[in-house]
This record gives structure tokens, C-alpha cells and sequence, in this order.
């Protein structure tokens, strides 16, 4: 019986300090999401016209002003094909490793607070739900200590503690409905754009691997095609030999 009064106790307590955790994670959570914000609008790349102006140095061989122009930009992925450059030399298969490499090692970084903000959204609901609960309890609580003043009050007075009471513990509930949806809407979006930095790294990747290869099979026809005339020549000379006479 004397732990049922604590508990009640608690009830009466608890439902006041939900409200006040949950207050104090929707003011952490906009932070973040403000954080968040301004780092990704920082960080925006025009994909199409960097892929191009990437190309176009490699294709004219100025590996170093690829480089100085992915020093310029401030997004992730272009410190991420800054880094990738440098391995240009080694082949195909070293640049693609080094870019999922940088890709991991900034993970870290450009996923900060979606976590907070996940999990922020799949259990507010469920702390509001609980100072709900709490307050339904401290309602009832009120309700059995005026049942004895009951017949004075008319018989509402007990009542009407009860629904009020009821009234004020789902306040709870809504709180926690409305920090949970900004917190899931911003968590999607960011989520969203971590999954572009991803791509976009890998479309210019692939994009810095294509002109290797083209590269590399236009020096290959260069070099057939400049042997060839010597292997020419040197069967017409074979030719211009004079037969040898049999003794």
C-alpha cells in the first residue's frame, strides 16, 4: 500500500516533468535543425556544372587546376574528388577506393543530428503518451480524495476534477504529437541530403573514371597507328631485297 502512495506520488509529479523534457527537446531539436540547415546550404553544389568543368581540365591535362577549382568549392563532395585527384596517376581502381574512402570518413560529419532527430520523432509521441498516463493517474488520484465531498459538491465537483484533470494530461500527448513531426520532417530532408552527397561523389567519380578511360584508349590508338607505318616500311624493304640465288 505504501509503495501505491509513492507511485501516486510520482504520477502526480511526473506528468509536469514530461511536459517540461519534452519542451526542452523541441527547443535541442530546432537547434539542431538549424545547425543542420545552414551547414547543407554551405555546402550546395551545382552538380552538372562541376562535373563538366571537371571534365574539361582533365581532358585538356591540367590535373592541377582540377584540383585548385575542387579547393574552391566548399561542398563535401568536392573535398572528397580533391582528395580522390591526387591518386589520378594510379588508375581507375585507387580513385574509386579513395573516393569511398573520403565518403565514410565524412560520413560522421555531414550525418550529424539525424540521429537526435530520428529518434526524437519515433518517441515523442510515446513520452507524451506516458505523461498522459501520468496525469490520467493524478486525476483519478483526485477523484477518490473528493468522492467523501462528493454529495456536498452536488456530485459534480469530483467529476469535474477528473475531466479537467483528464483534459490537462493529454495536453501532454498533443506536445509530444507536435515536437515529433517537425523532427521526422527534418530528419527526412536532411537524411535526403546526405544520400545526394553520397551520389553526387560517386556521379563524379564515375565522371573523373570516364575520361581516364577515354584517356587511355586514345593513347592506345595513338600508339597502333604510329607503329603501323614502321611496320610498313620495313616489310617494303623486305620486299626491295634482291633474291638470293641458288649455288
Amino acid at each position: 500500500m505504501l509503495l501505491m502512495h509513492k507511485l501516486v506520488f510520482v504520477a502526480q509529479t511526473g506528468a509536469a516533468a514530461v511536459l517540461y523534457i519534452l519542451l526542452l527537446l523541441s527547443v535541442y531539436s530546432v537547434g539542431v535543425v538549424l545547425e543542420r540547415w545552414w551547414y547543407f546550404r554551405k555546402r550546395r553544389l551545382d552538380l552538372i556544372a562541376t562535373g563538366n568543368a571537371l571534365a574539361k581540365r582533365l581532358r585538356a591535362g591540367d590535373l592541377s587546376g582540377a584540383k585548385r577549382d575542387m579547393e574552391e568549392l566548399h561542398a563535401v563532395e568536392a573535398e572528397i574528388l580533391r582528395d580522390a585527384l591526387d591518386y589520378y596517376g594510379d588508375g581507375p581502381d585507387s580513385l574509386q577506393e579513395i573516393v569511398q574512402k573520403g565518403v565514410r570518413q565524412r560520413r560522421k560529419v555531414f550525418e550529424s543530428g539525424l540521429l537526435f532527430l530520428g529518434t526524437l520523432g519515433n518517441n515523442a509521441p510515446f513520452v507524451g503518451l506516458f505523461g498522459t498516463v501520468l496525469g490520467v493517474v493524478a486525476a483519478f488520484k483526485e477523484l477518490g480524495a473528493a468522492s467523501a465531498n462528493m454529495a456536498a459538491a452536488g456530485g459534480t465537483g469530483g467529476m469535474g476534477n477528473v475531466m479537467s484533470g483528464i483534459s490537462e494530461a493529454l495536453i501532454a500527448t498533443a506536445i509530444g504529437i507536435l515536437v515529433a513531426i517537425p523532427a521526422v520532417v527534418a530528419f527526412n530532408i536532411f537524411q535526403k541530403k546526405s544520400n545526394d552527397i553520397e551520389e553526387n561523389s560517386a556521379a563524379l567519380a564515375n565522371q573523373v573514371l570516364a575520361v581516364m578511360k577515354s584517356t587511355k584508349s586514345q593513347k592506345n590508338s595513338f600508339k597502333a597507328s604510329s607503329s603501323a607505318p614502321l611496320e610498313d616500311l620495313a616489310d617494303s624493304k623486305r620486299s626491295l631485297r634482291p633474291a638470293e640465288v641458288n649455288g
